[in-house]
């Protein structure tokens, strides 16, 4: 049995773009973006598995920023507003990532949670939401895309 690589070398950064423009996200703390396909199987009286029932995606994400720069405020703002944004995770240096880019469209942040301030090290926000459509690019380049959207 081999060990994998242990050394991590890629440093990701984390953008958002919104009417006014791309603004990078720093710093972030965590990001956490969650794709999830719930699937059940279809049974039928004189045997099992027949069919499939699918359920629509869920595209969710949650990010812990410091609010030591405009990137809260930011956030906040689109959350008060209610305003659509995209999200992208892309590498910033080093090749080791699984990923070339991940890009969440039509995203709404749900909800804020700041952490109280305190004297020691900075304060916390986590912005948590949803997203309508997702594009991953691996680092060969292929590029895969769920779920499929109507024309707007």
């Amino acid at each position: 049995m081999t060990n994998p690589d242990t050394n991590w070398n890629t440093r990701l950064a984390v953008h958002y773009t919104d009417d006014t423009g791309d603004h990078e996200i720093s710093p972030v703390q965590s990001f956490t973006p969650t794709f999830a396909t719930s699937a059940e199987p279809l049974h039928s009286i004189e045997r099992t598995h027949v069919g499939v029932v699918t359920q629509p995606y869920a595209l969710t994400f949650s990010m812990t920023v410091n609010a030591i720069g405009p990137a809260t405020a930011q956030l906040t703002a689109l959350a008060l507003n209610g305003t659509e944004f995209s999200l992208a995770v892309q590498e910033r240096s080093g090749n080791d990532w699984s990923f070339s880019t991940i890009v969440l469209t039509r995203c709404v942040i749900t909800s804020v949670s700041p952490t109280a301030a305190t004297v020691m090290g900075a304060p916390q926000a986590t912005f948590s939401g949803f997203s309508m459509h997702v594009d991953a690019t691996d680092a060969g380049g292929t590029k895969t895309s769920g779920p499929l959207q109507a024309a707007l």
